[in-house]
């Protein structure tokens, strides 16, 4: 066979197994391409003087949908994702090796004829204590100022955004599924609508009867070199006080310890406890009920988290606010892509507002 009949084969072949116009992985309508990632940073003016020393300048990962490139005339609603404690944005969106990349899983979702494009948006909250929780402290800033407000401004003066609540999602997986419930319940006239995917920290671990062994040995760490060597639940320890029980007069690490020289700490369990979203779910009723769609699940083998969301139910029941919720099979991270593609993103395909 000469080249020219050979190309000519090799073009017939490609015509005959090339998929069709209109199909993809669902068997549903295609709409578009692939989209794209801009790695951008936001200043936050209320991360200012932060006592950890963490840079003002945050990183910022934004998906734009595969048509906002094409269709220049064109708003979107946005979800703005919260990252867990130690991951960052760059793991999420494919800049760094982990356990998820998002955009593929958001390529194809909005690939299918049924759920419609959004914008897609993750701040890095990785801190010195490798997490923020999502809130205002002295010692890690402004955070939930942050993501509520110069977030959501920068977003809707840079990008072609539906500037205002019913186009705005907020969601986040564990440290961050924390975040988009005490986020949320403050700001319904930012976010309209809240998924939390294995939510941590939405009830206290501990009792006055039994000291956790993270807190002894986080009472044992006295320096920044002995932190670093520190286990993940005692890091944790170091970033819930940073968050919820900071002390701008006690150095090195400016913050309290629930155990302090092998004693705990009641007035600062308090604080904690005053940081745990279901202590505080009924002062926070009337705004809850003005967000138009709530949803949260978690694993079965994820076993407190779990049962802390049962109790989110009750609670949500006993008020009579409608919501999503739903216990699968599965551990913290596991299902988490999946939950991502065939539940979140649905949600918000349905009750975000697409008008501008």
């Amino acid at each position: 066979m000469n080249n020219l009949k050979f190309s000519f084969f090799l073009l017939l072949i490609s015509l005959l197994f090339y998929p069709l116009t209109g199909t993809n992985v669902y068997g549903q309508n295609k709409k578009s391409i692939n989209g794209t990632v801009e790695r951008i940073k936001v200043y936050g003016k209320g991360l200012e003087g932060n006592l950890e020393g963490d840079s003002t300048n945050r990183w910022v990962s934004v998906y734009l949908p595969a048509s906002y490139k094409s269709n220049p005339k064109k708003h979107y609603p946005v979800i703005y994702f919260l990252h867990g404690y130690t991951d960052d944005d760059a793991k999420f969106y494919g800049f760094t090796k982990h356990w998820m990349n998002i955009v593929p899983i958001l390529d194809s979702v909005f690939a299918a004829a049924n759920v419609h494009e959004m914008i897609v948006v993750t701040p890095n909250a990785y801190t010195h204590f490798q997490g923020s929780m999502y809130s205002n402290s002295v010692t890690t800033g402004n955070w939930e100022d942050f993501v509520s407000e110069e977030l959501v401004t920068y977003m809707d003066t840079h990008y072609r955004t539906i500037a205002k609540a019913s186009g705005r999602g907020l969601a986040g997986h564990s440290m961050g599924g924390y975040g988009t419930l005490r986020i949320g319940e403050k700001k319904p006239n930012i976010f309209s609508s809240i998924y939390l995917l294995s939510p941590s920290s939405l009830v206290s671990g501990s009792t006055n009867l039994q000291i956790p062994i993270t807190y002894m040995k986080a009472d044992s760490i006295k320096t920044f070199a002995d932190f670093e060597k520190a286990d993940f639940g005692t890091k944790g320890v170091f970033a819930s006080a940073a968050a919820w029980s900071p002390n701008p007069t006690n150095p090195p690490f400016y913050l309290d310890l629930p155990v302090k020289d092998g004693v705990l700490q009641p007035a600062i369990l308090a604080k904690w406890d005053a940081n745990r979203l279901l202590n505080t779910l009924d002062q926070y009723i009337s705004n809850i009920k003005k967000l138009k769609a709530i949803g949260f699940d978690a694993g079965t083998k994820d076993l407190n988290i779990a049962a802390s969301i049962k109790q989110l139910d009750e609670s949500l029941n006993k008020y009579g606010i409608t919501h999503f919720f739903e216990i699968y099979e599965g551990t913290h991270i596991n299902r988490i892509a999946q939950r991502i593609a065939n539940n979140m993103l649905p949600f918000f395909s349905t009750n975000l507002s697409f008008e501008k």
